[in-house]
């Protein structure tokens, strides 16, 4: 059920990365798109929160943790990497193509959640270096190296793929740290709340600078549907802050690997875009995470 739930994480942050990706194009702003996008979360977050008595006597929890200090400054900070992936949606997959784009967040997610199972970062602790979890990182970074091939490396700028990479790291570190708030608080919505909380604000920060140094945005665009990825947001990230602790950091990320990778390929086939890669690069890249996943799944000893 844990690898089902990233499975599930993969599939809409696949396709809140087209959403965001074509508000960033239409608006012209990418990080205000990740603000518009990171608003609408938090706006459905707290209504949820004020609906829920457990989840605000988590707040409660929260809020006097941070007081006492009796949780960290540092715990606080998992909705600062999601305001980079969402910033980066905005900046890059309208332009690349979900497939190009979530190929990008597998090499940081991967290799990032290794690194973070290994020193026991996670909310499950240390997570045994076992030779199927590095294959399984491998063979994600063999799907990177697939996507690059052919002229992509020509039509697309450094930036737009080192982008992806930098997003990946984070949302490793993010759903970590959103484990380990949810543990101390008891409380997995009240994480989420105050990962979109902290994401807002450095958004809105952000969004301020771009607006200040490149000017006013175009107008608002009047499809409903492009206001949805928020609520997709909040979506992922609660799930994931559950699935964390019973899969580790890197065992969820090849599984929301399988469930971006796979959902991708549906949507740039649908809806394709220029620098995307060829149809037979995603079926290969595809064909890699779902290996990766296997690979790394524990199993279970014989008595």
């Amino acid at each position: 059920m844990a690898i089902g739930g990233a499975v599930a994480i993969g599939v809409m942050t696949a396709i809140q990365a087209r959403i965001n990706g074509v508000l960033g194009v239409e608006i012209g702003d990418g990080i205000v798109a990740g603000l518009i996008a990171f608003s609408v979360g938090l706006v459905a977050l707290l209504l949820v929160v004020g609906c829920l008595p457990s989840a605000r006597s988590g707040i409660v929890r929260l809020w006097t943790g941070v007081r006492s200090g009796g949780i960290p400054p540092w715990m606080l900070l998992g909705g600062a990497c999601g305001a980079l992936t969402v910033s980066s949606q905005g900046l890059t997959a309208g332009i690349l193509g979900v497939s190009l784009f979530t190929v990008g967040l597998v090499a940081g997610q991967s290799l990032h959640g290794l690194v973070l199972d290994r020193i026991g970062f996670g909310p499950a602790g240390v997570v045994d270096v076992t030779p199927g979890r590095v294959t399984g990182g491998a063979l994600a970074l063999v799907a990177v190296g697939v996507s690059l091939g052919g002229d992509v490396l020509v039509h697309t700028p450094l930036w737009m793929l080192v982008l992806p990479f930098a997003a990946g790291v984070g949302i490793a570190w993010q759903s970590a740290t959103n484990g380990r708030l949810a543990q101390r608080v008891a409380s997995p919505l009240s994480a989420t709340v105050t990962s979109f909380f902290v994401g807002t604000l450095v958004l809105a920060v952000a969004a301020t600078i771009s607006v200040v140094s490149r000017g006013v945005v175009m107008a608002l665009p009047d499809e409903p549907w492009l206001y949805l990825g928020g609520l997709l947001g909040a979506a992922y990230i609660l799930l994931g802050t559950l699935v964390v602790a019973h899969t580790g950091v890197l065992l969820m990320g090849l599984g929301s690997v399988l469930g971006q990778l796979t959902t991708s390929v549906v949507i740039d086939l649908l809806w394709p875009t220029d620098s995307g890669p060829a149809l037979w690069q995603i079926v290969v890249m595809v064909a890699i995470a779902v290996l990766s996943v296997v690979v790394a799944l524990p199993r279970r000893r014989r008595r």
